[in-house]
């Protein structure tokens, strides 16, 4: 059973190099993805979403620049899956009681990611090298 401050699974983070035909390989499994597209460029990507259920998204990534370190991790590994991304009420709060726990964060503070989230990324040497995001929808 969840409790009331359980973090919830937003996306599972896909990097590419072709941001279209990857959406093609997802739309032919039946999902579709919104005609939207959104470049952050703090992060130098450029992202598509589609849903998976009520929850949980897929999220596509693709470098804009190629020192991103999107285009560095698939230099690196290849095209794959990046990172997991978990919704939580309160990303200041949960970063705190996360690094009080032994956990590193990539930022020291949270920043302003795709969607209009605050987001913060739980360093993979500290969570098993899985990379795990945290994030909250700022209000508009």
């Amino acid at each position: 059973m969840l409790s009331l401050d359980s973090a919830i699974l937003d996306h599972i983070a896909i990097a590419t190099n072709d941001l279209e035909s990857t959406i093609k390989v997802y739309e032919d499994l039946g999902f579709k993805f919104s005609d939207k597209r959104e470049v952050v460029e703090s992060q130098k990507v450029k992202t598509a979403f589609c849903h998976v259920d009520k929850n949980a998204h897929i999220e596509l990534l693709e470098p804009t620049d190629p020192q991103s370190t999107i285009q560095k991790f698939i230099d690196k590994n290849g095209p794959g899956i990046h990172h997991l991304c978990f919704k939580v009420k309160d990303i200041l709060l949960k970063q705190k009681e996360m690094e009080q726990k032994g956990y590193r964060f990539i930022y020291r503070e949270p920043t302003v990611g795709a969607g209009n989230c605050l987001v913060n990324f739980i360093h993979p040497k500290s969570s098993d090298g899985v990379l795990i995001e945290i994030s909250q929808k700022m209000d508009k």
